[in-house]
């Protein structure tokens, strides 16, 4: 019911920078929370930022201050603007999304085995050097 396309991965130098966008789309939810994770080979998952459905952002400390997450609620989009790249950043990124239902959509999803955490594909990113 829920699908979240990721864009904008790249090859990049260090210093670099890139826009990653994410779009869900769907039909009878509302997000409530939105943001970015990443993966790097051999490593575990990771948090990057999110921001919640009021504007509330976090950030991990490893991007404060270069990444800046974004939104638009009407399109059920976010952004993440990244700067000052590292190669350290060098990663999978991945969209995810926490859902509400809509009340006409609620038993529905749950009877049918759909649930409030989903994830994109994930996009590459890779900062040289």
């Amino acid at each position: 019911q829920v699908r979240l396309v990721e864009s904008g991965g790249d090859l990049v130098q260090t210093e670099g920078s890139l826009r990653l966008s994410c779009a869900a789309t769907g039909y009878g939810f509302s997000i409530n929370v939105m943001g970015w994770y990443r993966q790097a080979p051999g490593k575990q998952r990771e948090f990057v930022a999110d921001i919640t459905s009021i504007g509330t952002i976090t950030y991990a400390d490893s991007v404060k201050g270069r990444f800046t997450i974004s939104r638009d609620n009407a399109r059920n989009t976010v952004f993440l603007q990244m700067n000052s790249l590292k190669p350290e950043d060098t990663a999978v990124y991945m969209c995810n999304a926490n859902v509400k239902w809509s009340p006409d959509r609620k038993v529905w999803a749950l009877r049918n085995g759909y649930g409030h955490d989903y994830w994109g594909q994930g996009t590459q990113v890779t900062v040289s050097s």
